[in-house]
């Protein structure tokens, strides 16, 4: 799955009365004159964001400026999530405040895109009749006719999932951006039949997009003025791009050197990586480029070979180890490690989450995006395993993964006070317009004074203390 968004400016301008959780964005206002407003939610991962983008281009062609203005729009869109139940509830429950806004403008249009559009189209569509078009992943470029048929007074629906495409040719809408950073969407998809996972179902299957293209949309980046782009897929270690007369073939460490490459100024990160594909290439290729950031996602969602093979992950514990260790000898103790952990799958014992938090213990990950398990229609675990552990016990291993991955981040903060960082700007601090907020090659956010500085800059900070979750210190 994807990692979860980390951004230093989020936007959410919903009226209060709507306050939306802290993962979901709004599209930000284009004003160009065009006839109909767009407005997005998008809702869980990166690859979710950068699809909304991409919709967002789209349907500027068709006559559509952005809004951040959900009562004066003419087209509601969200983009949804199905990896966790909660993601489907808020979705829900959203839906119903969207209505009471089309109760008031009937001829708005109102769609579900996303992961649960192929889940749920029949429910959206006919049971609750709560929306007017549903339309999966690999669909969007079919918008325009779907909200044709909508405006001739049909529903609309396209969940079809396709081996070819990667909207490759499409030059994203960059949805409130800070001007800084970027996400590039290098491929689709997963192959990884993980148990727990609707992604295989909702994305389909893995294709990789074409090298030279991804390479463009980093150099009109960097013409723009940006400085960092994030290159993203389910599994990006997996890319593979061939030329289609096969004398040109590019894996992700390559794909990873030539965005490098672009320029010393622009700094590249990626997620997610997953354990049985990242090769010492890929480590090697990072410690040779400075502007490659040292920070691995590298999701274990257990530390029991057991239930690593429930779960379908196709390696065990001690593989796991084994690219934790290859990480810290190529790329060295400072490199970031962040994880996925999930609490109390299917027949985890006692001694199989204590294997777990000992994992913890070993990797000392400087994040963590820990969840309980939750079963989700569909899955391999669904339909084979059953889901045997209280919702009490569950919960409790999640707070004992929590508090010990906190225990190891607090310490992997502390070990960077007394030394100089070259952070990113990429704004103001949240709670002070006097300060400046960007985050390291680690991706640990640091706070200084703003002095003569300003969105963009590199800037070398002394840092001098931690809060446990940023650095805080002085500019040099």
């Amino acid at each position: 799955m994807s990692q979860p968004l980390i951004t230093l400016d989020f936007l959410d301008k919903a009226p209060v009365a709507e306050a939306l959780p802290a993962d979901v964005r709004v599209s930000a206002a284009t004003r160009t004159g065009r006839a109909r407003k767009l407005y997005i939610e998008s809702y869980g991962c990166q690859m979710n964001f950068s699809d909304s983008e991409i919709v967002s281009s789209i349907l500027a062609d068709e006559g559509f400026d952005t809004t951040d203005d959900l009562a004066g729009a003419d087209l509601v869109l969200l983009n949804t999530c199905s990896i966790r139940e909660k993601a489907e509830q808020t979705v829900r429950m959203r839906l119903k405040q969207i209505n009471s806004h089309k109760k008031r403008k009937p001829g708005m249009l109102v769609g579900v895109l996303g992961c649960m559009a192929e889940r749920l189209k029949s429910k959206f569509l006919e049971e609750e009749k709560i929306v007017d078009l549903v339309v999966g992943p690999d669909a969007y470029r079919d918008l325009p006719q779907l909200i044709s048929q909508v405006d001739g007074g049909q529903k609309a629906v396209n969940v079809l999932l396709s081996r070819e495409e990667t909207y490759a040719d499409i030059t994203p809408v960059r949805l409130n951006s800070n001007g800084i950073t970027a996400f590039i969407s290098i491929m689709r998809g997963c192959d990884n039949m993980c148990s727990f996972c609707v992604v295989p179902f909702t994305r389909g299957r893995e294709r990789s997009r074409d090298a030279h293209s991804i390479v463009q949309e980093a150099t009109a980046l960097v013409a723009a003025g940006y400085k960092e782009v994030t290159l993203l897929g389910q599994n990006v270690d997996s890319y593979k791009w061939a030329s289609e007369d096969g004398t040109e073939r590019v894996n992700f460490a390559q794909l990873l050197e030539r965005v490098a490459l672009i320029s010393p100024a622009l700094r590249v990160r990626f997620s997610t990586s997953h354990p049985k594909d990242i090769t010492d290439e890929v480590l090697h290729t990072m410690a040779r480029h400075e502007n490659i950031c040292k920070y691995i996602h590298l999701p274990a969602q257990s530390g029991n070979s057991r239930v690593l093979e429930l779960m379908n992950r196709t390696y065990d514990r001690p593989w796991y180890e084994e690219r934790v260790q290859a990480i810290r000898r190529i790329l060295g103790d400072d490199c970031a490690i962040s994880t996925d952990m999930i609490a109390g799958f299917c027949s985890e014992t006692e001694e199989e989450h204590q294997d777990t938090l000992s994992l913890i213990d070993f990797a000392q990950y400087d994040m963590g995006y820990n969840f309980f398990y939750s079963e989700r229609p569909g899955t391999l675990a669904a339909r084979k395993l059953e889901d045997d552990i209280p919702l009490e016990t569950k919960k409790r291993r999640l707070q004992e993964i929590i508090d010990r991955q906190q225990l190891h981040a607090r310490a992997r903060y502390a070990r960077m006070v007394g030394r100089v960082h070259k952070v990113l700007v990429e704004n103001f601090s949240k709670r002070s317009q006097e300060h400046l907020s960007g985050r390291n090659s680690q991706n640990q956010v640091v706070i200084f004074p703003k002095g003569n500085f300003q969105k963009g800059d590199y800037v070398e900070v002394f840092v001098t203390s931690t809060t446990g979750g940023a650095l805080l210190g002085e500019a040099v």
